[in-house]
């Protein structure tokens, strides 16, 4: 009846929202949604930074700059100097969380039929995005130390993905995988933007979240040492993993060039993000609240993971494979010889959800993976879901088998 256009045809909504609808079960156990835990929201600094937001009301109740209000755009440049990466105003974009950032860069850059590149298994919501823009999507494949870059190197050497606009990246500990880019790497990376001409999109809500090991510099900050790399890197971070996802406050590092179109974008797509929410976000920066809460977040994070390793270890053994991210929020897990949408099912029968692996793959899925949350849980629900993630899996294993 309706003339839709093309990538509206036959849409998909996002595999890990459609889980959502789980959650109001009583006694459902989720290891599914990166949904930071809500008991570490800073809520008395949040409120205090709320209460300074709103006097003199007037400002932030009114619209504003489509970059950003420039008290955030302020604290923005220096948070993002105190992370190693240098960058002046005019290099800022305040987004409507980071997801729109992305959006947005997609669509100055972009058009149908162009290639872009993307590790792999990569954040459903990416693939989601590149989908509707109908760029041609070739993936990278990742290892323990994130994506492999010297086969990336002979991807394009070979020529045979073309010529990439773009590759797509969360370089420190990655969503689904956990992976961490290494810094041998990461220079390799921004060496082979710059030889091959395509921006590196840096995604990183994750890179503050390190419970575990040795910091490593940001792409955005490694590229100023190396010439001309700074000029292909676009980064993206955000508040919602460490803060509030509920105030939407996320922004784009980029060269000039890029965030100028982009805020022209942005102003057909929304005109300004929430000035409301932005205030409260810069007061709350300007407070310095964040720094010392952030060791709040990651010794809790460190005790969930270390607990939801040890339980998949106690409960699984040698059934299931993965590695121990030492920061993030995701654990990546495998099962041979399981499907984990068949375990899936499974599972909420015993009231635990996770998210099957499928999701995050643009073509051919490991069909045995699966990516574990352990951010929102208690340490009491994390055992308890281990022990249902195992009945879940004997009841696969007991049903495979012939009669």
């Amino acid at each position: 009846m309706y003339a839709f256009t093309t990538p509206f045809h036959q849409p998909s909504g996002s595999p890990i929202r459609e889980l959502f609808k789980y959650l109001s079960e009583p006694g459902m156990i989720s290891f599914a949604g990166g949904y930071p835990a809500s008991d570490l929201f800073d809520v008395e600094g949040l409120r205090l930074a709320a209460q300074r937001a709103y006097d003199p009301a007037v400002q932030c109740l009114q619209y504003g700059p489509t970059d950003g209000l420039p008290a955030l755009k302020r604290e923005i440049v220096a948070l993002m100097g105190r992370r190693g990466a240098v960058c002046e105003a005019d290099e800022v974009m305040a987004t409507t969380g980071s997801q729109q950032g992305l959006d947005l860069l997609l669509r100055v850059l972009v058009e149908p039929g162009d290639v872009v590149l993307t590790e792999e298994p990569a954040y459903p919501a990416t693939l989601q995005a590149f989908r509707l823009q109908r760029a041609k999507i070739v993936t990278v494949p990742i290892d323990a130390q994130g994506i492999q870059v010297e086969k990336l190197a002979a991807l394009l050497e070979s020529g045979a993905c073309g010529k990439p606009k773009l590759l797509y990246t969360v370089p420190t500990f990655a969503n689904p995988t956990g992976a961490t880019l290494s810094a041998e790497r990461r220079r390799a990376l921004l060496a082979l933007a710059v030889k091959y001409r395509f921006v590196v999109v840096e995604d990183d809500p994750y890179g503050d979240l390190r419970f575990a090991g040795a910091p490593l510099r940001s792409l955005l900050a490694e590229a100023e040492q190396i010439d001309g790399a700074r000029d292909w890197v676009v980064h993206f971070a955000s508040l919602s993993k460490i803060v509030a996802p509920g105030l939407r406050v996320g922004w784009m590092v980029g060269p000039r060039e890029i965030v100028r179109r982009c805020v022209i974008a942005k102003q057909t797509v929304d005109l300004c993000s929430s000035p409301w929410t932005q205030a409260v976000a810069a007061e709350y920066l300007a407070a310095g609240a964040l720094e010392p809460h952030l060791p709040k977040i990651t010794a809790a994070y460190g005790v969930k993971c270390r607990e939801l390793c040890s339980a998949l270890r106690e409960e699984l053994g040698e059934a299931i494979e993965f590695a121990q991210p030492e920061g993030g929020m995701f654990v990546w897990a495998r099962l041979p010889g399981i499907d984990a949408s068949d375990l899936l099912a499974r599972a909420i029968e015993q009231k635990i959800i996770f998210v099957p692996g499928k999701a995050f793959f643009a073509d051919a899925a490991d069909q045995a993976s699966l990516r574990l949350s352990f951010a929102a849980p208690g340490v009491d629900a994390i055992r308890e879901g281990a022990r249902r993630m195992k009945r879940a899996y004997d009841a696969v294993v007991k049903a495979g088998r012939p009669s």
